[in-house]
């Protein structure tokens, strides 16, 4: 029965107690991570690679790689653009290509009004070798490891010169996982379940050398608790910049990177966690790393 209550508790973990997409704590330059009305809205067309830990202390912590990319194509007024990602929490694994288009009106002032669709295909898998130690080979964990799932989303959003808003939902489907195949009755519901975001920003050219990009991303994912994300990115002449941030009730953001020839761009973010692991000495960081070139479009 004990192995069984861990089990359940492991499940748990992919339903709608914690957020199943992955954030990053430099959202702001990733364009359409959370929006896939976002893809090829930016001014100038871009790919790029990022890789960030959370916890970084504790084994079988959270890590995530994603590459991604975002073209537009002015003579057709659409946006292209995706990423894929692969995304570890101990036992568990999730990996995916996610695919936008967006349609792009724009407006007599030259502004851009964007409406987008995403396609996600993934694959949510479960290690048991990982949980051999506390289950054993309890068969409550079913004979397959392995759930594979289509989903899709759908985003809009309005793009001036100096300040950029959002909103956008994903996992619409809400596909089933059913990695339990015990015969116990369960409160709970392994599936994908839809997240919700309010985006936006404002860019504000201070002097010919300075300027100051407040952002935040609100994430809603019915009941579990609300995540909100803000920073402050300061550019210099686009050839450096740093920033700060905040997680409601989780984290500290500090972040910092380089332009080199207006178009490479290696950026750093570390994160301070004080919630839900700061009673440990060690392990409340997080970590980001994001290399990214960008280039005109055509």
């Amino acid at each position: 029965m004990k192995q069984r209550i861990t089990l359940l508790l492991l499940l748990a973990s992919f339903t709608v107690k914690a957020q199943q997409l992955q954030t990053s704590s430099m959202y702001e330059l990733q364009g359409m991570l959370q929006n896939a009305a976002m893809a090829g809205v930016q001014d100038k067309n871009f790919i790029g690679v990022g890789y960030r830990t959370q916890w970084s202390g504790i084994s079988g912590s959270p890590k995530t790689a994603t590459i991604f990319g975002s073209f537009g194509l002015p003579k057709q007024k659409i946006g292209i653009g995706g990423y894929i990602y692969s995304d570890k929490t101990g036992p568990t694994s999730r990996t995916a290509i996610q695919l936008s288009l967006a349609k792009h009106i724009i407006t007599d002032n030259g502004n851009i009004f964007s409406l987008g669709m995403e396609n996600r295909f993934q694959q949510y898998a479960l290690d048991k070798s990982k949980l051999s130690a506390t289950l054993g080979n309890d068969p409550a964990i079913g004979g397959s490891d392995n759930r594979f799932k289509y989903d899709a989303g759908f985003g809009i959003a309005y793009k001036t010169k100096t300040w950029q808003v959002g909103a956008s939902v994903s996992q619409l489907v809400q596909s089933k996982l059913d990695f339990y195949s015990g015969n116990m009755a369960t409160t709970e519901e392994a599936r994908l379940y839809r997240h919700y975001y309010l985006h936006g920003s404002y860019k504000w050219k201070v002097d010919e050398a300075t300027t100051i990009i407040p952002n935040f991303v609100l994430i809603y994912l019915p009941n579990a608790p609300t995540d909100f994300l803000s920073s402050v990115r300061v550019e210099h002449r686009e050839l450096f910049w740093w920033g700060v941030g905040y997680r409601a009730g989780q984290s500290y953001m500090l972040s910092a990177g380089l332009h080199l020839n207006k178009k490479f761009t290696i950026g750093y973010a570390f994160d301070n966690y004080t919630s839900p692991i700061s009673s440990f000495d060690a392990g409340a960081n997080g970590h980001e790393v994001l290399l990214k070139y960008s280039f005109d479009k055509k």
